[in-house]
């Protein structure tokens, strides 16, 4: 029989597709679980995958690349989709897709397969990074293929005997090192608070004042609290850390690709505070001209991750722009963090363009406040005298 390569999780709708696959398709099924940081058993995900029936299970750490390539140009580009949504499972789904293809050439098979239903971004983030990556491969979506909703799904599942763990009966959950997106189940009616049985890091019952420094080099975090280390165990503290102060919770109303607005909830302590701190760093080394044009490039940059456009000339070209802004970025930023909230308090850079000398209002102010008044006049006379002739006409 033919071969596919199915992006596996051992979560509902991938169990799904695995006896789908078989049965409907006539496929051998081969599953591949990318590591992205998402402290999942993996020995149990092969399990499942035996159980199954799956004729090889093949598992790829890919936590490094996920931080290097990923992660952290989204970090310098501040990337939030709607000011919100860090993005953690859209930077995640090019990488699984790209380790799809790779097994794809590795074991000959013809097709890979995903469990992304047809309401969805995911379909799009995979289906365009295997169709740029080889467009040679059939693309099978067993859930959005057959218009499977979540509740055939449970009793295809209990037809086929094939276990789901209780949280994946309430909700459906994706989960890296970069944040946890949760939906379905209580979440779909927009009146109900996500309950804590939803959530892994936001405790919500802590009411201590925590302060926290992050350093960064050419706009990359590498260290916390004056300690240096790596920035998959930065994220991994810094998800404690904020969490238990109750940072972290996303609730917002969010446009998908597919034209749908939807109610997303995501848990991301870690991301939220280094974007934030990153935005501030940012505000002290750059000039005002390259401020105003990185939101432009960074809500681009948020836009083509979001949209599964990931392998987007566009975006390349956005990352070198980005790139070159960063060599200044360099510094330390202090946070506050208490009872869910957290901000900035304190920040230092030796390409700092803040100048005690320069703001004070006191005497020893090397501005000279006298020649403002001519720049003043200037700089509002195009204003001053198109209101004049409105008001002339008026009369």
């Amino acid at each position: 029989m033919s071969k596919v390569i199915l992006a596996f999780s051992g979560g509902l709708d991938t169990s799904v597709c695995v006896k789908y696959l078989q049965n409907l398709h006539k496929l051998d099924v081969i599953t591949l679980t990318v590591d992205v940081g998402q402290n999942d058993d993996f020995d149990e995900i092969k399990k499942i995958s035996s159980e199954l029936g799956a004729i090889e299970h093949i598992y790829v750490d890919s936590k490094k690349e996920f931080i290097q390539n990923y992660v952290t140009p989204a970090i310098k580009a501040n990337a939030l989709y709607q000011q919100k949504y860090p993005l953690a499972t859209a930077l995640a789904r090019p990488l699984i897709a790209s380790k799809a293809v790779d097994m794809a050439k590795k074991f000959n098979a013809t097709s890979i397969s995903h469990g992304c239903t047809g309401k969805g971004n995911d379909q799009v983030r995979f289906d365009l990074t295997i169709r740029s990556l080889d467009p040679s491969l059939n693309i099978i979506a067993p859930i959005r293929d057959m218009n499977l909703t979540r509740d055939k799904e449970l009793k295809y599942a209990n037809e086929n005997g094939i276990k789901i763990s209780e949280i994946a009966k309430k909700y459906s959950i994706d989960e890296n090192l970069w944040g946890r997106a949760i939906e379905g189940g209580l979440l779909e009616n927009l009146e109900n608070e996500p309950s804590s049985d939803s959530l892994k890091y936001v405790q919500q019952d802590n009411t201590s004042t925590e302060y926290i420094t992050i350093g960064f080099e050419k706009g990359i975090p590498i260290s916390l609290n004056s300690q240096k280390m790596d920035l998959e165990k930065l994220i991994d503290d810094l998800n404690s850390i904020a969490g238990s102060h109750g940072v972290g919770i996303i609730d917002h109303i969010e446009d998908r690709v597919v034209g749908i607005k939807s109610r997303e909830v995501y848990e991301a302590p870690a991301a939220l505070v280094l974007i934030e701190a990153h935005k501030d760093l940012e505000k002290l080394v750059l000039t005002n001209s390259e401020l105003r044009f990185k939101l432009l490039v960074d809500e681009q940059w948020a836009w083509l991750s979001y949209s599964g456009l990931w392998l987007d000339p566009l975006l390349s070209d956005l990352n070198a722009f980005v790139e070159k802004t960063q060599q200044r970025v360099n510094g330390e930023i202090k946070v506050k963090m208490h009872n869910g909230s957290y901000r900035v308090v304190g920040r230092k850079s030796m390409f700092s363009l803040y100048s005690n000398d320069t703001v004070t209002y006191l005497s020893n102010s090397n501005y000279d406040q006298t020649l403002a008044k001519g720049f003043v006049a200037l700089w509002g006379l195009q204003s001053t005298a198109a209101n004049s002739k409105i008001m002339e006409n008026k009369e």
